[in-house]
This record gives structure tokens, sequence and C-alpha cells, in this order.
């Protein structure tokens, strides 16, 4: 199965999300802020990323910016999770955003896209 990191202040939702992916046999990593994010993407390369927008320390956009500028990361698939959709034309420019979901999600929504991302990069 996949590596995933899941990016998100909220801990419920880095729970949720974290235990779905697990019991779909994914290994998982974990970051409460963009800092975080960043600081562990290079040591573990996921597979997938769920990028959460506003956070403490960094933002998404700013995260997924970083990600563009180094070529080891930047073609890791990102998954945008937003309380605000207007956002999502920041992201435009960002050749690695696959999918929006907007908060509140439908985990089974998630969960379909987050396979069909998945399947499609192997």
């Amino acid at each position: 199965m996949a590596k995933v990191m899941v990016v998100d202040d909220e801990n419920d939702v880095v729970e949720l999300i974290k235990f779905m992916l697990e019991k779909d046999g994914h290994q998982v990593v974990t970051a409460s802020n963009g800092q975080e994010a960043l600081d562990k993407v290079e040591a573990t390369m996921p597979e997938l990323i769920i990028l959460d927008i506003m956070m403490p320390e960094m933002d998404g956009y700013t995260v997924n910016t970083r990600l563009q500028e180094k070529d080891e990361t930047r073609t890791i698939p990102v998954i945008i999770l937003t309380a605000k959709g207007q956002m999502k034309d920041l992201f435009e420019l960002g050749s690695n955003v696959v999918a929006f979901m907007e908060k509140p999600f439908d985990p089974r929504g998630l969960r379909d896209k987050i396979r069909e991302i998945l399947a499609s990069n192997k």
C-alpha cells in the first residue's frame, strides 16, 4: 500500500483520515502544521499529501509552493483540504494539486478520491 502524509492543525481531522487510511492498509505520516510537514516530507517521501490550507506557523499555500521548488517533491500529488473554497484559485498554478475537498468533507468521498489518485500513479 501507499505512504500518505496528512497535514492539518485539527487533530480530529488528522485522526479520522489516519484511521481511514490505516484501515485500508496505508502507512500514514502526520504533521500538525506546514513547517512540520516540510521537515518530514523529504525524509518520508510520501506518495500522496493531504494538505490543509489554514494552519499556524506556515499555511498550506506556502507548503505547496516550497514542494514545487524542489525536484524531489514537486511531483508528489496533493489533495487540498479546506474550509475556504475561494482559496482554490491560489493553487491553480501548482501542477501537483490533484483535488480539492471542502470541509466538512465526506469521508467516503475522500477515501474514493485517495484510491483513485493512488491507482492512477502506479
